[in-house]
């Protein structure tokens, strides 16, 4: 996961902002989800990388593991409010400072939902590096059938499943955590406000300051 997220999150971060070249890219990166993984597993176990232990099940769980990150970083990316961007570029902030500091959080859940759903796959995926000759849980599962011991055959299968939904807690709770806009999105009002606010607060402070000064002569006449 570490290494598709090295891979993919650049890539669509940066192609996001640019707001070019995002579809294509999710496009070719799509196609290897139509790429029968288990068929990816057999087919680098017959190259020379099978002399290199577990590195053809690590290569195609990481080009299994791209497809989810990269989309939903993209989509994340090019789903922010424009109006809020906007407003940020008016406010005189530059690309970088537009990205870092609106883009990306207001992108921030959506990119988590694909780094997410990416781990819980590559969770129940890297049973099938079992069937090749590869290792990990899928030995269990697999070693049960071979023996017809169907309670080790359901062992593995729940461990995997547990496994899989304890990388999807873990990662919901990371994702509440470590969210940029947590607070803006349930303070207030209870209703989500993302970069807006923080763009309308600034906004306002500077309107806040011309009423200052428009309020001091009008004492002065009182």
């Amino acid at each position: 996961m570490l290494v598709a997220c090295l891979i993919a999150l650049p890539v669509a971060l940066w192609l996001g902002h640019l707001g070019k070249g995002g579809a294509l890219a999710v496009n070719i990166s799509n196609i290897g989800r139509a790429i029968p993984t288990l068929a990816l597993l057999a087919l680098l176990s017959l190259t020379p990388l099978r002399e290199h232990g577990e590195t053809p099940t690590l290569i195609a769980l990481v080009l299994f593991a791209i497809p989810p990150v990269l989309t939903n970083a993209y989509i994340g990316m090019r789903e922010a409010d424009r109006a809020v961007v906007e407003a940020a570029r008016g406010m005189g902030m530059s690309g970088g400072q537009v990205f870092l500091r609106v883009e990306l959080p207001l992108a921030f859940p959506l990119l988590m939902t694909g780094i997410r759903s990416a781990a819980v796959q590559t969770v129940a995926t890297a049973t099938l590096a079992a069937i090749p000759g590869g290792g990990g849980l899928g030995r269990v599962i697999t070693a049960g059938f071979n023996l017809q011991n169907t309670s080790q055959v359901v062992a593995g299968a729940l461990l995997v499943a547990a496994l899989a939904l304890l990388v999807e807690g873990l990662l919901v709770l990371v994702a509440h955590w470590a969210d940029p806009m947590r607070h803006r999105r349930t303070g207030g009002t209870g209703t989500e406000t993302d970069g807006g606010a923080g763009a309308a607060a600034s906004g306002g402070t500077e309107s806040g300051g011309g009423t200052g000064a428009g309020a001091e002569p009008a004492a002065a006449a009182a």
